[in-house]
């Protein structure tokens, strides 16, 4: 007879992973964790699932062991440091751990790559991806921002320029915005940093490409 907490973890497991579940069989690289856990903090959380395979199938784990791994990579591996929650399932006689993600406070979040270097990665879908510059830049001004709300505002050309764009084609590479304004990267850097503060434009990541879309 399943329990409560078996029908939790086996729904959450139909439900595949996405954009704010993982699965993990085992963990055995702190660094590499590292990035999920900053996917998960530089996008709106998540949670992985230790102990079950990628089909699905749980092969438990010895609980204790993946913690510490876990609170080692996200506090010797992730700078800023982030916070990880626990809960341990026991489904016939298996341990799954879930292991919970908040979004971050302060962004972004960065983890080593193979060869040591640091990078902000972001979760898209089932994946972790390197987060792009233009996409690090906007999440590092976030927290600067003011609140536009009910507020005139008045776009100069080369916003305009942008916004026709996107309203016409859906969107648009930071490099083909450049060459649609005549302006250069920091250029476009700043208004496309400007125009997401302000709420009118957004940051998606579609075939590896990361794009400036307009917001609905």
């Amino acid at each position: 007879m399943k329990t409560r907490k078996s029908h939790y973890i086996q729904d959450l497991i139909a439900e595949g992973e996405h954009e704010h579940q993982d699965f993990k069989y085992q963990i055995t690289d702190a660094r590499k964790i590292a990035r999920s856990i900053a996917a998960f903090a530089n996008n709106s959380g998540g949670h992985l699932l230790i102990g079950v395979k990628d089909n699905g199938n749980i092969a438990g784990v010895r609980s204790d062991e993946e913690i510490y791994m876990i609170e080692t990579a996200a506090q010797m591996y992730c700078r800023p440091e982030q916070r990880v929650s626990f809960k341990v399932f026991n489904i016939n006689g298996k341990s799954v751990v879930k292991a919970d993600i908040a979004e971050a406070a302060e962004k972004p979040v960065e983890a080593p790559d193979d060869n040591g270097n640091w990078h902000a990665y972001y979760r898209v879908a089932d994946e972790n991806v390197l987060a792009s510059r233009l996409h690090e830049r906007i999440m590092s001004n976030a927290a600067e921002t003011e609140d536009f709300q009910d507020r005139t505002i008045t776009y100069s050309e080369r916003e305009q320029v942008l916004l026709d764009y996107l309203r016409n084609h859906g969107g648009i590479t930071l490099e083909g915005y450049k060459r649609l304004a005549h302006i250069s990267e920091e250029s476009a850097t700043q208004i496309v940093m400007s125009l997401h503060s302000m709420g009118v434009v957004t940051i998606q990541y579609h075939d590896g490409q990361c794009l400036i879309v307009g917001t609905p």
